[in-house]
């Protein structure tokens, strides 16, 4: 085979490489973001779930910027690279609900700006008086859209043996065993999910 064909060849093969590598990060309205948080809690986090990911809020894309809705101290709306800056190492990883319309993403963002300003919800509580993270990402979609993302999980059947005495702290003394709670891990192990984009190997 000449190199008149062997050319064209290799163009069409490295062409199929880069197609088929992972997406660049492009970011659309109702993506799911997950990193490391760098809180007191993260480490608390990771080791209950056996999973880097301590965090996840929702994009919001605007022609004013990109932004992303969190649950932290309080219920915040930050421009995404601040919020990206704050995790481990710039680590990041995007997952998109692809079977719903970008109307419905974007309800549930509005649903999720609802409760801006709310208290960051420090005892996993499911009440709608304060938020944490993942049950913010939850509920948003579950309103908007009837779609419950992620599996709930009791506190007990998580791995918190080390971390009684923190419990036992933030409880008052009696561990909740039977509390159910959403996990950011269990967010991010939903297959109506798609990986648009990570940082973390493996990707989910």
């Amino acid at each position: 085979m000449g190199w008149r064909m062997l050319a064209p060849l290799s163009m069409l093969l490295m062409a199929h490489t880069v197609a088929a590598g992972p997406r660049p990060l492009e970011l659309k309205t109702g993506d799911l973001v997950f990193h490391t948080s760098r809180s007191r809690q993260s480490q608390a986090i990771q080791a209950a779930t056996h999973s880097p990911l301590s965090h996840v809020g929702l994009v919001e894309v605007t022609p004013s910027g990109v932004f992303v809705v969190e649950a932290v101290q309080p219920v915040q709306r930050v421009p995404f690279a601040r919020w990206k800056a704050r995790g481990a190492k710039g680590r990041l990883l995007v997952m998109r609900p692809e079977r719903l319309s970008e109307d419905a993403r974007a309800a549930a963002v509005a649903e999720a700006k609802r409760h801006l300003g709310k208290p960051y919800d420090w005892r996993f509580g499911w009440g709608n008086e304060a938020m944490y993270c993942s049950e913010l990402a939850r509920k948003a979609y579950s309103a908007a859209t009837g779609v419950d993302f992620g599996k709930m999980e009791r506190l007990g059947s998580l791995e918190v043996k080390a971390l009684g005495r923190q419990l036992r702290e933030r409880y008052g003394g009696t561990i909740p065993s039977e509390l159910e709670l959403i996990t950011p891990a269990s967010l991010a192990a939903d297959e109506r999910l798609t990986v648009v984009y990570s940082d973390y190997t493996p990707a989910r």
